[in-house]
């Protein structure tokens, strides 16, 4: 099995990293320093990055074989446009456009292999996803197996902290974050990190 180099931006937590095992060199980025240290202390062979993903990926995604990119989703979310602003009253926003600036980016200058990952919008797709996992759409240049059913669409979708925490095995009792629940519920679902993982390396196979 190769070994890759891995971006991994917007990296949180790491949920999409956990199954990964430590055969690969990745690096991550995350903007948050509190959650970049999280991430660290459970993944420390990983080379950690406290900065701005968006602009990381312009200046590196060609020293990289695979790039995974989790771009911020409130602002594209039906949820958020449903309920938050129609039910609660929060401030209206626009669609954050960096997504599809990342899409497009990767799409033609990216040579290895890449994903981005987000929720379903409530407005129509400006660039139609690739495929759906769960009821996330994820844009990428290489094939991934989604007839696979999930127990969950997510850590995103499961309930509480200590359901998720228990489902995905996190512990954040001893890290010194402001709002843990948000923490775990911006993680991809572990299994689904190593299915995307494993359908990379099948895809690197297939053409070598």
């Amino acid at each position: 099995m190769p070994m890759l180099k891995i971006l991994n931006l917007y990296a949180g937590i790491g949920g999409n990293r956990k199954l990964w095992g430590d055969k690969h060199q990745v690096t991550a980025v995350e903007l948050d320093d509190r959650v970049a240290q999280v991430y660290a202390h459970m993944f420390p062979n990983d080379k950690v990055i406290v900065g701005n993903a968006h602009q990381y990926l312009l200046e590196h995604y060609s020293e990289f074989d695979f790039i995974w990119s989790s771009p911020p989703c409130p602002s594209h979310s039906q949820m958020r446009k449903n309920m938050s602003y129609g039910v609660m009253g929060a401030k209206a926003l626009y669609p954050d456009m960096q997504l599809y600036e990342e899409i497009v980016f990767l799409k033609h200058y990216c040579k290895g292999k890449w994903i981005v990952e987000n929720v379903k919008p409530y407005y129509d797709y400006l660039i139609q996803p690739s495929f759906m996992l769960g009821r996330h759409p994820y844009w990428a240049n290489f094939a991934v197996q989604t007839s696979l059913q999930f127990e969950a669409d997510g850590i995103k979708n499961v309930g509480a902290a200590k359901t998720i925490a228990e489902r995905f095995g996190y512990d954040l009792s001893n890290y010194n974050l402001p709002d843990k629940r948000k923490a775990l519920r911006n993680a991809v679902n572990p299994e689904m990190g190593l299915l995307i993982l494993n359908a990379v390396m099948d895809d690197i196979y297939a053409n070598i």
